[in-house]
């Protein structure tokens, strides 16, 4: 059997078709009621009320927050650096890491293989504001032996998950 096909299966043992259902309408809008989500996925109020408590508690469901428009609130540019570091101790990689998550422009950052150690999305202004990020925030951290940039030109796809 295919690996992806385990991983499915294992899934759907834990997880069914109408829990999938009412993840889907959550993702689109997490403030429905529950007898919104139950008429839309065929479930009584109980039963959603259940089901959502269930992946809560298994931790499927981490929370729930809202959606922004960062360029509503003045973050028109993202840009993508990808870093070197000079070591990769495990000290080194957890102070970098506790670095980066005290940069609030720092949306994502991932360790990662291949010819980067890091991959990390950063929300700016504009390029000015890009550059004093660099100078006030990225560069002084230490340990960075390189690092290459490159501003997002238009997003394609936003997505965190695949479920919608």
């Amino acid at each position: 059997m295919p690996k992806n096909k385990k991983n499915e299966e294992k899934i759907e043992k834990e997880f069914d078709r109408l829990d999938f259902a009412i993840l889907k309408v959550l993702l689109v809008d997490s403030r429905k009621s529950l007898q919104e989500i139950g008429a839309q996925v065929g479930l009584s109020t109980t039963s959603c009320w259940n089901r959502i408590k269930r992946m809560e508690a298994a931790g499927a469901i981490q929370g729930y927050t809202v959606k922004l428009d960062l360029t509503q609130l003045g973050y028109r540019d993202s840009v993508i650096v990808q870093v070197n570091l000079e070591s990769h101790s495990d000290e080194t990689l957890y102070a970098f890491g506790r670095t980066l998550g005290d940069i609030p422009e720092v949306l994502d950052a991932f360790l990662i293989s291949g010819d980067y150690d890091y991959f990390i999305r950063i929300a700016v202004q504009d390029t000015r504001d890009y550059e004093r990020l660099l100078r006030e925030k990225l560069y002084k951290i230490p340990g960075i032996r390189h690092s290459k940039s490159s501003f997002v030109l238009r997003t394609l796809k936003k997505s965190d998950t695949p479920l919608v």
